[in-house]
């Protein structure tokens, strides 16, 4: 996270924040005495409307681009499109903190939370539930208003033994203390963010929520990144703002497309990013209540998320094209495998020795396997011949 709490003789200094350091070397970050809640017309934010509106049309057309194209896909590979974006979320909303969670257990806590039939479900474990349903209440329930109990509710999923690591918190209340960005050594520490005081918390969160559960004539995609930098000001919780803050950003942008269907995640281009992210975060806070600069970003990392989102998306419909055209084709297991993979994006040249090392068969067999394919007119033999053969897959028209 972006902000870390901690009590006033006590600072907690992650390892993460060294990233920051290394990030505002990137970005050159405005050196002010005011952070935006001191600023006397905080929280009134200014933007560009004019350039941010050409950024958002074409956001905006490629989320429907996205949406409309997964309507065409069969229920069962939207499904498993949800169930890996969500999983995706959680996932690496925790790791943009530093907190590592095991993907199985999450993708198991997300198809048992949403009701799916998926084989040999592992174990649960409550930390991961916790999240998974935060999570999960913020996408599948994007319509109902957000609430300050809901919002407790979310920070004591998060927390259910009320500890961070091996510190000891108050989960599902208003942190009590102050907060600061910290990074270097304890006796040589740099603060990169002062929070707004305990006593504020109440009432700017109070302003928070009356705005988002009222504004109306506001771009919801819009209106997720005002609140994601909104909120993580304010800082409100002694720790899993961040997280918070992107589950947010991710209700709001349920919202933007009245559906509870994720095909994307936010948190795992954030993650991709992350210097820039927490230099972007910084800097924004340190200058004039002109947010410009940190929309713009936001926008772009989404529209990064989408079109990562749409390309998987044209896997999926070259893979179920393929399979439709050639509904007859009649091949073995090994064979049906390696299709699959080349149709997923196999990486590198397909030959003998990898289809017999990947399908776990002797060479000769591969290449019987292949040699009837090539026969059959699904893969065809590449140029370079000798040592160097190697084959792809012969794409139906309609997909060229």
């Amino acid at each position: 996270m972006l902000i870390n709490s901690r009590a006033e003789n006590n600072r907690h200094n992650l390892r993460i924040f060294a990233e920051i350091v290394l990030a505002c070397a990137e970005i050159e970050c405005y050196n002010s005495d005011m952070y935006i809640h001191e600023l006397e017309n905080w929280p009134h934010f200014l933007w560009d409307h004019e350039n941010l509106s050409h950024l958002l049309i074409q956001l905006r057309h490629e989320q429907g681009r996205l949406i409309g194209g997964m309507k065409s896909i069969g229920f069962h590979m939207r499904d498993e499109t949800v169930l890996q974006a969500l999983t995706q979320d959680v996932v690496k909303s925790s790791e943009i903190e530093g907190e590592i969670l095991d993907q199985s257990l999450v993708r198991s806590s997300v198809a048992r939370h949403l009701g799916m039939d998926i084989a040999a479900l592992d174990s649960s474990d409550r930390n991961i539930d916790g999240v998974v349903e935060m999570v999960l209440d913020a996408t599948q329930k994007f319509d109902e208003p957000l609430t300050k109990e809901r919002l407790l509710i979310w920070h004591a999923s998060l927390f259910p033994l009320a500890r961070s690591g091996f510190k000891k918190i108050k989960a599902g209340t208003w942190r009590t203390g102050p907060v600061q960005v910290v990074s270097g050594r304890m006796d040589r520490e740099t603060v990169h963010f002062d929070a707004p005081a305990a006593e504020r918390v109440d009432h700017e969160m109070t302003l928070f929520l009356d705005w988002l559960n009222n504004e109306t004539s506001m771009d919801l995609v819009l209106k997720a990144a005002i609140a994601h930098l909104w909120f993580v000001t304010i800082h409100p919780f002694e720790d899993g703002n961040g997280r918070i803050s992107r589950a947010i950003a991710d209700l709001l942008l349920a919202r933007s497309e009245n559906s509870s269907c994720r095909f994307y995640s936010l948190s795992a281009q954030i993650q991709k990013e992350r210097k820039t992210y927490y230099a972007i975060l910084e800097q924004t806070q340190k200058e004039s209540l002109d947010i410009t600069s940190w929309i713009e970003w936001f926008f772009s990392c989404l529209r990064r998320a989408i079109k990562e989102a749409l390309f998987t998306l044209d896997t999926i419909l070259q893979k179920m094209h393929f399979w439709e055209h050639h509904t007859n084709l009649s091949v073995n297991e090994r064979q049906r495998k390696m299709i699959n993979n080349l149709l997923d994006g196999f990486e590198g040249k397909l030959t003998t020795s990898k289809w017999a090392k990947m399908t776990k068969c002797s060479q000769d067999t591969a290449y019987r396997d292949i040699l009837d394919l090539v026969d059959r007119g699904i893969l065809k033999k590449n140029a370079e011949g000798g040592r160097n053969t190697s084959y792809f897959l012969l794409m139906p028209e309609k997909l060229l």
